[in-house]
């Protein structure tokens, strides 16, 4: 995966998906697609913190933070799902409130038509570009969607949602086109609000979990008990615990006890042992901790 290629991409398009749906709905004065504009210019603010993320994240550790600075990524990802969605999607549905019960006329609905297509489209090209990614690197969609790739997962529920929301946005302006009536602008306006700040709440629970010290699946951690169970020299593992550090980074801590009649020496080289096929078995392990266990 590219994250720095795929954040990078989404800024630009949605440079230009702000000045398209801004100029239009400065002149139509239609709030559906001002909200198009608004939650354009919001997901470009969410690149920019996803991307301001994925540099923080590589400086390397020092002695505030000794195992590095990989939660940047999680902390920026939160961040931008708070701005991009439940921010943004509360100020969209309380303009489309306004526009229900105080209807403005609204012009250039054909215009209107076409940016929020344009947006549509946008959208559609920004998940292909992240399956691709998906496709070079042999992973599937399933395991990326319950991965800890939080940041590029924020991209794609952006690219998803917004191509949702301009479907909504599409189907509103037509309906506006054939009645006339304010009122629907102002009700598709709320509905896609709606469904910004659902999707916001969604994600920031999912931030949570990772930035409180989310370890790895009750499977996986099954499996690498059971190949430390079963390495020379241990006796039982007495404790296991594991923690997120970053989307590629796991911390991997444990007490074991070795088998009775090993020297010090003889100790260190299993730990050194189990601690090298561990990090080639799961390279996500960055900082292992094995404590012996009397």
């Amino acid at each position: 995966m590219r994250p720095r290629f795929l954040f990078t991409a989404t800024a630009i398009s949605d440079i230009v998906l702000v000045a398209l749906n801004g100029a239009v709905a400065f002149i139509g004065g239609s709030r559906i697609v001002l909200s198009e504009a608004v939650f354009s210019a919001a997901d470009l603010l969410g690149s920019a913190m996803l991307l301001w993320g994925l540099v923080a994240s590589l400086r390397p550790p020092d002695e505030s933070h000794p195992f590095g600075s990989g939660k940047e990524r999680f902390f920026w990802a939160f961040a931008s799902s708070l701005v991009t969605f439940s921010l943004t999607g509360l100020g969209v549905f309380l303009v489309g409130s306004q526009q229900l019960f105080d209807p403005h006329p609204v012009s250039d609905v054909s215009e209107g038509l076409l940016v929020v297509g344009a947006t549509l489209l946008a959208s559609v090209v920004g998940i292909v570009l992240l399956l691709r990614e998906l496709r070079a690197t042999h992973e599937s969609l399933s395991n990326f969607l319950i991965s800890s790739q939080l940041g590029l997962k924020t991209i794609f529920y952006q690219d998803l949602i917004a191509g949702f929301a301009s479907a909504i946005a599409f189907g509103g302006l037509l309906l506006l086109y054939r009645t006339g009536s304010g009122s629907i602008d102002g009700i598709t306006t709320m509905g896609v609000g709606a469904l910004l700040v659902g999707t916001g709440f969604l994600l920031a629970a999912e931030s949570r979990e990772l930035l409180v010290g989310k370890g790895v699946t009750a499977e996986e951690a099954k499996e690498m008990l059971s190949l430390v169970a079963r390495a020379p020299n241990v006796r039982k593992v007495r404790g296991f615990q594991t923690m997120m550090l970053g989307p590629d980074e796991l911390l991997l801590a444990m007490r074991i006890n070795f088998l009775d009649g090993l020297t010090t020496d003889q100790i260190e080289s299993t730990i050194d042992d189990l601690a090298g096929f561990l990090r080639r078995k799961y390279p996500r392990l960055r900082q292992i901790i094995i404590e012996p266990e009397s």
